[in-house]
């Protein structure tokens, strides 16, 4: 059974293995710095970081933050001893159902195999590509914007949302104006 527990840096047993898993599974400019991610897990409350569980044993991560109207998924990462299993699938159902409110998340553009296969398992479970170009602004000074694009579950449109969902998502989680 998958379920969600949300961590703060004084769980340090599993905030230890999510900063293994986000710093294995992303590259360096798809993450902030991992004292500024410690400040947010502590400190906004909007924010969540959750441990992936099955039968109480972490198998992923997934970071969230709740802007009440729509979530963005910031961060999605099954652990590689994890992987094929079907703990994706089951994780990111389990997450549409708990949330119940429209989702939305970043993914690279379809130029590479991997990118094509992670935006065809997002479409399997509902979501929809929004094809409106996005720049993901740097996590860290220095770094330049990253050229990717939206996905959405729930009842968001590209046409009418697009502009609101961007500036929410680049002021609170990027802290560009």
């Amino acid at each position: 059974m998958i379920k969600f527990q949300r961590i703060a840096t004084s769980d340090t047993a599993l905030y230890d293995y999510m900063e293994k898993l986000i710093t294995t599974s992303f590259p360096p400019e798809e993450y902030r710095s991992l004292a500024e991610l410690r400040n947010y897990t502590d400190a906004k409350p909007h924010f969540y970081c959750n441990i992936i569980l099955h039968d109480d044993n972490p198998i992923g991560l997934i970071t969230y933050w709740d802007f009440g109207h729509f979530y963005y998924v910031e961060h999605f990462a099954i652990d590689p001893s994890q992987r094929n299993g079907g703990h994706g699938k089951n994780a990111l159902s389990h997450l549409c159902q708990q949330i119940n409110k429209p989702i939305i998340l970043e993914v690279e553009a379809p130029e590479e195999e991997m990118a094509i296969r992670r935006i065809n398992f997002y479409k399997r479970h509902g979501f929809t590509l929004w094809e409106k170009p996005y720049m993901q602004p740097p996590y860290k000074p220095g770094d330049g914007y990253l050229p990717m694009l939206l996905m959405a579950y729930g009842n968001l449109e590209c046409e009418k949302d697009f502009e609101y969902v961007k500036e929410r998502i680049y002021r609170e989680v990027y802290n560009v104006q």
